[in-house]
């Protein structure tokens, strides 16, 4: 191996199990806010930039597939194997509404404008939640013609994409018709499908190849091989100059967006890299693996010392908060005083 500067990443503990969804809200007035999902049923929210614990969303009895995050970081949403799609109150960790459906959940996104909630899993079935209109029944676009696996907005919620777990391609959806209007062909299935911050680019990842797509004009931008089987894709938001994946080789890769040329390759992680994700602002990237653990990496020169921070783990389960400067925000947030359950 060659003697490059080992880059320590904050290392969030809290998780009993593997961290399979990630998502980093906007940049708000208190800050920027990072949600994980986990298999131990456990969703976490955390201070974006320095990967503090806030607290835990208690409620689901399953596996968490995915979660998100509202435009204001106000809201937060869960897909659950729990055949349910909670939406939480990320102020005081309180269930506003628990969506039932009839199989395993994979997927939620909120709309841009924050009154929908998309959702999909196991059963094919798309589905759009009016979240003034809670107690009304959902809207059901078009069956999807596999398992769906991610889900996305884009085009100021006017379409949505969406891919499956069982096949290549990402389809994309007009919200007024509920028909497929275009398909990004991809030899393998997508396993994560990112919309960029500024709407120009969806960068997706099917078997050993991440590809840039036109957002816009659907044409496909740049497609890269990679070393290993990846599980996702992330653009740097900023300048897009950069991006990161991970996957089965347990390390974090990162990448220049216009040649394809390895800049780093970070290794911390004792387990397949689940899920990769980039700070709103791009100055860090954090990653979820199977090891139950959430690395925050930063982007600015590396450091040199190889053991773990733990500035950012879960505090003893009796602590109410875990960081001061999100005190106020979160006064009241609902913690598991047990730890997370299976």
């Amino acid at each position: 191996m060659d003697k490059k500067k080992v880059a320590v990443p904050l290392v969030c503990h809290g998780h009993s199990r593997p961290v399979v969804d990630l998502f980093y809200s906007p940049v708000t007035p208190d800050g920027f806010f990072l949600i994980s999902a986990s298999k131990d049923a456990s969703p976490m929210l955390r201070n974006g930039e320095t990967g503090d614990w806030i607290g835990t969303f208690e409620g689901h009895k399953g596996a968490v597939w995915s979660c998100c995050l509202d435009t204001n970081a106000l809201r937060a949403a869960t897909g659950s194997a729990d055949f349910s799609a909670k939406v939480w109150d990320a102020l005081t960790g309180n269930e506003l509404h628990s969506f039932e459906h009839k199989h395993i959940v994979r997927a939620c996104a909120f709309s841009e404008d924050t009154h929908l909630l998309l959702t999909g899993g196991i059963e094919k079935i798309l589905r759009t939640f009016d979240l003034n209109r809670p107690d009304a029944p959902p809207r059901e676009i078009d069956k999807s013609p596999g398992q769906v696996r991610t889900v996305a907005w884009l085009h100021s919620d006017q379409t949505i994409l969406s891919s499956c777990g069982e096949m290549g391609g990402v389809r994309l959806w007009d919200i007024r018709s509920g028909k497929i209007v275009q398909t990004l062909e991809t030899k393998s299935a997508v396993t994560s499908a990112e919309v960029s911050q500024d709407g120009r680019y969806i960068t997706t990842a099917d078997g050993s190849t991440v590809k840039f797509w036109d957002a816009n004009h659907f044409g496909l931008m740049k497609s890269y091989d990679m070393p290993c089987n990846l599980e996702s894709a992330s653009l740097e938001p900023k300048y897009g100059n950069k991006f990161v994946v991970g996957g089965e080789d347990m390390w974090i890769h990162v990448f220049d967006f216009h040649t394809g040329e390895e800049i780093a390759c970070n290794k911390g992680h004792h387990g397949p890299v689940h899920c990769v994700r980039f700070s709103p602002g791009g100055e860090s990237y954090a990653s979820g693996s199977e090891d139950g653990t959430i690395r925050i990496w930063q982007m600015g020169p590396a450091m040199t010392d190889d053991h773990d921070s733990f500035g950012a783990n879960v505090p003893s389960g009796k602590v109410k908060v875990a960081v001061d400067d999100v005190a106020q925000k979160i006064e009241g947030f609902s913690i598991n005083k047990d730890g997370p359950s299976e």
